[in-house]
């Protein structure tokens, strides 16, 4: 009998003492997170470097830029060297319909963006807008830009479908937020015509160190009102 208690003080002895030292928290430190701290995306592909530049992906030091060598938005569907998603849609966002793989008369390659606006105002704003994104649907609220330090100028290519459809402003940057774009810079408004037009954006002077915002283009229904279909194709940081 006293060797029975003895035995069950004994192993009533070890679990408080293994509740203490459980419930008494670790001194280990906690394991740290494996994502990096600055996710800005830098294109290494696209800037040439000195052989002793050091270059990571995520990291806050993207290296000494030596020469800027383009960086494409949209060069045909589904290429592996488009940036940006066009995700961010403004205004009356319902009329707006966008194909990304379009085959009617590309500018370059074998297809192009063709957008269509309709007018039937459906959340009331009577204006649209869309935003090509990095990463998609990003309003400034994580990190995701791209550092375009180089480029002097952002080319593309519109038409219309059928001609004097009117855009009242093309430009890349001016998303705000927790994570902001470094700059902005547009021009418009813009008069189409049937036929493909080169148009250029002017980043002289430019803080590109951070843009999240590639592309953008915004209308309004005072200035097309029975809607507007136009085509884009060739989208580019040079």
């Amino acid at each position: 009998m006293k060797k029975s208690l003895s035995l069950t003080l004994l192993t009533l002895a070890g679990l408080i003492v293994f509740c203490i030292a459980s419930c008494g928290g670790s001194s280990q430190p906690q394991a740290k997170s494996n994502i990096p701290e600055d996710a800005k995306q830098v294109a290494k592909a696209n800037y040439s470097y000195d052989e002793e530049d050091t270059y990571g992906m995520g990291s806050s030091t993207a290296g000494k830029v030596t020469g800027f060598k383009g960086f494409k938005v949209y060069t045909d569907a589904r290429s592996p060297d488009n940036h940006y998603i066009p995700s961010g849609y403004m205004g009356d966002y319902s009329d707006i319909k966008v194909e990304t793989a379009n085959f009617d008369n590309p500018h370059g390659g074998t297809t192009c963006i063709k957008i269509t606006y309709s007018n039937t105002v459906s959340q009331g704003a009577r204006w649209v807008g869309l935003y090509w994104q990095s990463p998609a649907n990003n309003w400034g609220d994580r990190k995701g830009g791209f550092d375009l330090t180089g480029a002097t100028k952002l080319t593309f290519w519109a038409r219309g479908a059928k001609g004097g459809e009117r855009v009242e402003e093309f430009k890349m940057g001016g998303i705000t937020g927790l994570y902001p774009d470094s700059d902005i810079a547009g021009i418009g408004p813009v008069m189409l015509t049937t036929d493909w037009q080169k148009y250029e954006i002017d980043l002289s002077g430019k803080d590109l160190s951070y843009i999240s915002g590639g592309f953008c283009w915004g209308t309004n229904i005072d200035v097309n009102p029975d809607g507007a279909i136009f085509y884009l194709d060739d989208i580019k940081y040079e």
